[in-house]
């Protein structure tokens, strides 16, 4: 079975590769462009494509692939920005929406947690969405957008809805990244917000993983968490990281404030995931 993966050079991109690689996947990368940074297997074919310019000829391009995985996203960290509903919405329903017409059969996007807005404690697929910012509201939309495309057209949706990672090679502007580079560049504080928020953060592998999981299973499975079920204080989660590091900076506990994007406390209830994987 042949899979297209958008984003393919970004984050999970080059962590969920190799594991679709390994599980006998064709695999086919869409970068933007084939760059000296390009990090990914020489197991799979690499094509350019830029999302938002129409190509008619993309899925043949493609190889006619089976299952589409949409990792893609721009304008991120800036979850308030309108650029997140004025282009990056239209562009990827457009572009997903080709891809359904040309033959696609299976189509599995990532979502987000902030499409449950200002929500607390354990949230599960079942919730009303109540996104309060455009990157969730985006997000939601397009979701949506794609549910009434399943009524003119016969394909299968996964809709994963990812909460918080980690892991090495993660952008610069994150928790992780930033505090890696404190440590390494000797740095004496670390500033921080108060940190008593409380998170739902899995590693980069076990994110990658677990997609690899639901796509393996082809089938229209809906919406379905990308999450730990546990929650921790991040607080306690870069004590952890500290501690892994032997590192000695000291924490600067309420040096920024806390975001007003999201609730102090939410978590992920993955339940429903466990039950369709049967872990």
């Amino acid at each position: 079975m042949k899979i297209a993966v958008t984003g393919a050079n970004g984050f999970i991109g080059r962590h969920v590769i190799p594991l679709l690689i390994k599980q006998g996947f064709d695999v086919v990368a869409i970068v933007r462009k084939v760059s000296k940074e390009t990090k990914l297997s020489n197991e799979c074919h690499v094509i350019e494509h830029e999302i938002g310019i129409q190509d008619d000829l993309l899925f043949s391009k493609l190889g006619a692939p089976d299952v589409l995985l949409h990792l893609a996203w721009g304008g991120l960290p800036n979850y308030k920005s309108m650029y997140h509903i004025d282009i990056e919405l239209p562009k990827h329903y457009h572009f997903i929406q080709q891809m359904v017409v040309s033959g696609i059969r299976s189509v599995a996007v990532v979502g987000t947690c902030f499409e449950y807005g200002m929500q607390s404690g354990a949230l599960s697929e079942g919730f009303e969405t109540k996104p309060d910012n455009p990157y969730g509201y985006a997000k939601d939309a397009l979701r949506k957008q794609l549910q009434f495309l399943q009524q003119e057209n016969d394909f299968m949706l996964t809709w994963m809805r990812l909460f918080y990672m980690y892991g090495e090679d993660q952008p610069e502007n994150t928790l992780y990244s930033q505090f890696k580079t404190a440590v390494l560049n000797n740095d004496p504080v670390f500033n921080m917000s108060g940190g008593e928020q409380l998170r739902d953060y899995l590693s980069v592998d076990d994110v990658a993983n677990k997609i690899m999981l639901l796509v393996s299973i082809y089938k229209d499975i809906g919406i379905v968490n990308i999450c730990s079920g546990s929650p921790v204080s991040i607080r306690s989660l870069v004590e952890r990281w500290s501690l892994a590091y032997k590192a000695e900076i000291s924490l600067n506990f309420g040096y920024y404030p806390y975001p007003d994007y999201e609730p102090m406390a939410f978590w992920g209830d993955q339940s429903r995931f466990e039950k369709i994987v049967h872990l």
